[in-house]
């Protein structure tokens, strides 16, 4: 470890420097410093692979990210601007592999102008951070008791409709979800801020540039975002599966919350929670991947996580519950501190990014010192470059990623109750945002209300692809139907009509004289159990199978009349019921007898120790060919009654 601390520290200082091992992951690194002129594509030996050039009036403005295909998504740093802060972008470009301009999009006005990071959504359209302009009569009606214009905060996603034109599709507003207990006459108020830690206190290290967001991701699964503030040291979780009109209020979405914070994290004090402060100065919030080790975390850079001169990559296990966080009334979010942290290999006292790889590795960018470098699970660097200027995030990346376009986004049909995929290599459905293991195949059948989705991949599994949620409220009712195989030797409790996803009990009763032995359905044996539990998914016909218990001489047949003999005894406790009159012929027989009865289902030949000698199924005409000569009871089992005659046998 000393040698290869050494050598990261001689690289700092050497601009052409590549320290590479079989252990990394991927084929190429992006990045592009801010203000430059160029993107760049390295291979793993740390050499230009691929290079877009633009034009002075299009420098880069803070993040680049490669898509599918190969085409660039960057932020531009955009003139005039009236929001003149570090992180000034104002413009969003699309580029091709060859450099041709495909969308070149102007999101900059007097009173907005999209900001620092970007995030490409998997549908193709794009979140922007946006600053918004409030007046001081604004901010003072908001219940601020500083008399300042403020840059709120917006989350916008735009989708692309010409060359350099795009729609707001969803919108989220800070200025919505905002809490003061300052001025009662004033709009937010509360009497505490504690109690409502899903807004944002106002007079909270209130300034001009209050929050300077400055990193933002989606989670597909989930369908919630997190975005990043350096001034506040917090990371917050907002849901986007609401329509514009719920993001403005406190009800809607996925999480019934509408546009509130679901979760926050890193300053306690910001919401006057007790509770260490974690972050200090946070950049590039991020969701750890579907699919990668420790899904679904949340990540940040902490400028100063270590100390005052050395970085870290802060992870975080929130306590989620579905689509929410829990949160104990008037405490801090849980966990009190990281529950992952990486030291960095030195500080960046300002931007800075991670992002964690499908090996388990992590690859981090170092903006202010230019090192950019990859660590395995156990802390060693495995590959790193020293690169010239300051780039604001660095990504790896796949060559089938580069040079491949992704499956379509799944979507779901639902059939008799049953979730249908469209058809891909591979399928993974989630419930509530949380894998179902097993569930694999491209149907699922609920056994519970809830928020279905699935993910698919193609065929060389490089690309995760999620539908939409589809929210499932099974309303059908199923009949479930049983019966006995003898209706003399039992009945069912149980069987009815029930709501989907009811937990239905069918109880078999034997007869005194009988015992329960399995269930059937279609002829495959489902339960050996007398009380047969599962749930109403769907209609369902059972059989319940009885059968006669045994007979012991010694035990139950002792004679208790001296004058009657054991078989007398047999036979009359033999005797279920005998309404008709049946007889047998000839008696005694040699090698068949024939039952003059009806509707016969079964005989039973027993002999006098009380042993089951041969079994009939439908049939009146029994062959005796392979009884030996004897005196045997025929226990005969009709569609109404069960009776027993004696015979003999005399070859």
């Amino acid at each position: 470890m000393n040698r290869l601390y050494t050598f990261l520290l001689i690289c700092a200082f050497t601009a052409v420097s590549v320290y590479a091992t079989a252990q990394s992951w991927g084929d190429y690194t992006l990045y592009s410093t801010s203000n430059s002129t160029k993107a760049y594509l390295l291979n793993m030996n740390g050499s230009v692979y691929h290079t877009w050039s633009f034009s002075s009036s299009n420098r880069t403005g803070y993040s680049s990210y490669l898509l599918p295909g190969g085409y660039l998504l960057r932020t531009v740093a955009y003139y005039p601007n009236s929001f003149f802060s570090g992180g000034q972008t104002g413009k969003l470009q699309k580029v091709d592999w060859n450099g041709n301009i495909v969308w070149d999009f102007v999101y900059s006005t007097t009173s907005y102008a999209m900001h620092h990071d970007i995030c490409p959504m998997p549908n193709g359209n794009v979140l922007l951070i946006a600053y918004e302009s409030k007046t001081p009569a604004q901010a003072s009606q908001a219940g601020c008791s500083a008399n300042i214009t403020i840059w709120s905060e917006k989350i916008v996603e735009i989708k692309q409709t010409g060359p350099t034109t795009g729609e707001v599709v969803w919108e989220w507003h800070l200025w919505d979800h905002l809490v003061q207990n300052q001025n009662p006459n004033k709009d937010n108020y509360e009497t505490t801020i504690v109690d409502h830690p899903d807004r944002l206190n106002i007079n909270y290290k209130v300034a001009k540039d209050w929050l300077h967001a400055n990193g933002i991701d989606y989670n597909p699964i989930l369908d919630q975002i997190v975005f990043s503030s350096h001034n506040l040291n917090e990371i917050y979780v907002i849901d986007h599966s609401t329509t514009t009109e719920e993001a403005a209020t406190g009800s809607g979405g996925n999480s019934g919350k509408g546009g509130r914070f679901l979760y926050r994290w890193g300053n306690p004090a910001a919401y006057q929670a007790q509770g260490p402060t974690i972050f200090n100065i946070v950049h590039d919030s991020r969701w750890i991947p579907d699919g990668l080790p420790n899904a679904s975390w949340l990540a940040a850079f902490n400028n100063r996580g270590v100390s005052s001169m050395q970085s870290s990559i802060d992870q975080i296990q929130p306590p989620r519950e579905d689509y929410n966080y829990t949160i104990i009334p008037g405490a801090a979010y849980l966990p009190t501190t990281y529950t992952l942290r990486h030291a960095c290999n030195g500080g960046s006292y300002g931007q800075g990014g991670s992002q964690t790889l499908p090996n388990g590795n992590l690859f981090v960018t170092m903006t202010t010192s230019g090192l950019l470098y990859e660590v395995n699970e156990a802390g060693s660097t495995v590959w790193s470059k020293q690169i010239n200027g300051m780039a604001p995030k660095a990504y790896r990346y796949s060559e089938h990623y580069i040079n491949n376009l992704p499956p379509d986004i799944p979507e779901i049909s639902i059939e008799e109750n049953i979730l249908i995929s469209t058809e891909a290599d591979t399928y993974q459905w989630f419930r509530n945002g949380n894998l179902i293991e097993g569930a694999n195949d491209q149907t699922y059948q609920p056994t519970e209300e809830g928020i279905y989705l699935v993910r698919i991949t193609d065929e060389g599994y490089n690309f995760y692809m999620h539908s939409k949620g589809v929210r499932f409220t099974p309303t059908a009712t199923c009949n479930i139907v049983a019966k006995p195989n003898f209706p003399k030797y039992g009945q069912i409790s149980g069987t009815g009509t029930y709501l989907y996803g009811e937990t239905v009990t069918l109880t078999a009763l034997p007869e005194a004289f009988c015992k329960f032995t399995f269930w059937t359905e279609n002829g495959e044996v489902v339960s050996r159990q007398r009380e047969y539990t599962f749930e109403a998914t769907g209609n369902r016909d059972l059989m319940a199978h009885f059968d006669l218990k045994s007979f012991s001489i010694s035990n139950e047949l002792t004679p208790t009349d001296p004058s009657k003999t054991k078989e007398t005894e047999l036979q009359n406790q033999s005797i279920i019921t005998s309404p008709n009159k049946i007889s047998i012929s000839p008696n005694p027989a040699q090698n068949t007898v024939t039952i003059n009865a009806d509707n016969i289902l079964r005989t039973d030949i027993i002999d006098l120790q009380g042993n089951m000698i041969a079994i009939f199924s439908n049939t009146s005409v029994l062959n005796l060919e392979n009884i030996k000569n004897g005196i045997y009871l025929l226990r005969i089992h009709s569609d109404k009654d069960i009776s027993t005659k004696k015979l003999i046998i005399l070859k």
